[in-house]
């Protein structure tokens, strides 16, 4: 009986001897992770910051939409390149090797199942961006000829001759459009031949 006590106690004491040794050996790496966690979340806050800051400059407040969008993408990207780095410096490389790999693969399918989307994104702040397409201007485009009430990252909403509100993806729209005379140019205009 004294022996399994003894074995009993011996392992613990084993395990506990190797439990504090492999605490002594991480701990510079722990140490060092949460250096570089404090340090990447200055510099990410600081690069993000100037993400919006710049393309606040550069868009409209009404194309606000943009710069959320930009900051956001910025960010997710640098915070993934964080966790990737802050698995290289506790030692788990190939697990930060495999991530990296296994997050290409999953864009690209994510890419190509959003595909309509982003192309609807992409198409969006082109709209957003040109000065001849704005709210409130009267629009021919394929599936509808209204005027155009709202512009938004993926969709456009327009005001047809009805009274009624068309709701078309930016893409579709995009495609092609064409700007109509103003409501109130065409009135003055007819008025303008009347006399």
């Amino acid at each position: 009986m004294s022996t399994a006590v003894g074995f009993v106690l011996e392992t613990v004491q084993r395990t506990v001897n190797e439990f504090a040794a492999g605490i002594q050996q991480a701990a510079p790496k722990l140490l060092t992770g949460v250096v570089f966690l404090l340090l990447a979340y200055v510099a990410i806050r600081l690069v993000t910051s100037a993400v919006r800051h710049t393309l606040a400059a550069i868009y409209p407040d009404e194309q606000g939409l943009i710069v959320d969008l930009g900051a956001t993408i910025a960010g997710i990207f640098l915070w993934f390149g964080a966790a990737l780095t802050l698995l290289e410096i506790l030692g788990m490389g190939e697990i930060a090797a495999s991530l990296g790999t296994a997050a290409g693969f999953v864009a690209l399918g994510v890419s190509y199942a959003l595909s309509n989307m982003i192309a609807d994104t992409v198409a969006g702040v082109y709209l957003l961006r040109d000065p001849d397409f704005n709210p409130g201007d009267r629009v021919k485009s394929d599936p509808v000829t209204g005027v155009v009430e709202t512009i938004e990252l993926r969709k456009t909403r327009f005001r047809n001759e009805e009274g009624e509100t068309v709701v078309v993806a930016n893409r579709d729209v995009e495609k092609k459009w064409t700007k109509l005379g103003d409501l109130d140019t065409d009135t003055n205009a007819d008025a303008t031949l009347d006399t």
